[in-house]
């Protein structure tokens, strides 16, 4: 299926690795120049280049930037030119008591996982409406639904994300824009499997025991694994294209089914 978005352009926040960089290669696959963005510009080149090697011909570029930093994320924001595509995909997370979660703690979540999604939108939606059309997708996750107990900062933040592209929204009345949230699911992103991979060595077991530790102590998951980033990327790439032109201000899953709502 041509799903329209040779010649477009994107920008995808935090695509270094995970969820990211399965996004960003799936637009490029579909023909779209892409912007990538890490937090060191060494890694930003070395991704660059991979990607420039995996699609020949393909149009790549990185911007550099810790969204964490809220002096670095003004510098990256006042650097982007205009795009079709925008992907709030940057985000952190980690399994902590709430009690040990500090101000601050709190603070850098929010500027990682909220404040990214505002500063980028800000600055980009308003060429898109101006132009009648575009496309802001937020990478949100089935935690800002179902809070979990043991990361309750970053249910927070993830929830946060949906108000926000809620609100956004509503801008867009008319236009061709839409604005659109992706509830992930568990997902084995680099992010996780490092995190695994570190609980493991400290229990004394393997990290493909603890995988399946993991997947059976989520009980309402329908696909009873792991997602794999690709499975989401796919998602969000008919999100950032035209056949998606009826969907708008909605919160689609890509979560195996672990929520449990029917709506």
């Amino acid at each position: 299926m041509d799903l329209g978005l040779t010649g477009t352009r994107a920008f995808v926040s935090g695509s270094t690795r995970g969820i990211g960089l399965a996004i960003a290669r799936a637009l490029l696959a579909e023909g779209v120049a892409v912007v990538v963005n890490g937090r060191d510009e060494e890694t930003v080149r070395e991704t660059v280049g991979r990607l420039e090697a995996e699609h020949p011909g393909s149009t790549v570029a990185g911007i550099a930037g810790d969204f964490g930093d809220p002096a670095q994320a003004t510098r990256l924001v006042e650097l982007l030119e205009d795009v079709d595509i925008l992907v709030n995909n940057v985000g952190m997370f980690e399994v902590r008591a709430f009690e040990e979660v500090g101000d601050d703690d709190w603070q850098h979540y929010f500027d990682v996982n909220v404040m990214s999604a505002v500063r980028l939108s800000r600055r980009l939606l308003g060429p898109m409406l101006e132009r009648g059309w575009g496309r802001v997708i937020v990478i949100s996750s089935e935690s800002g639904v179902n809070v979990p107990a043991d990361m309750v900062h970053y249910g927070v933040t993830k929830a946060a994300t949906l108000a926000l592209a809620n609100g956004l929204a509503k801008r867009t009345r008319g236009t061709g824009v839409t604005v659109n949230t992706i509830l992930g699911g568990p997902t084995w992103s680099d992010g996780v499997a490092q995190a695994v991979e570190q609980v493991a060595h400290g229990m004394g077991t393997s990290v493909e025991d603890l995988r399946s530790h993991l997947v059976s102590t989520t009980p309402t998951s329908l696909v009873q694994r792991f997602l794999e980033p690709a499975e989401v990327a796919d998602l969000a790439v008919y999100l950032a294209s035209p056949r998606s032109s009826a969907t708008n201000g909605a919160a689609l899953r890509a979560d195996g089914g672990v929520l449990t709502t029917t709506l």
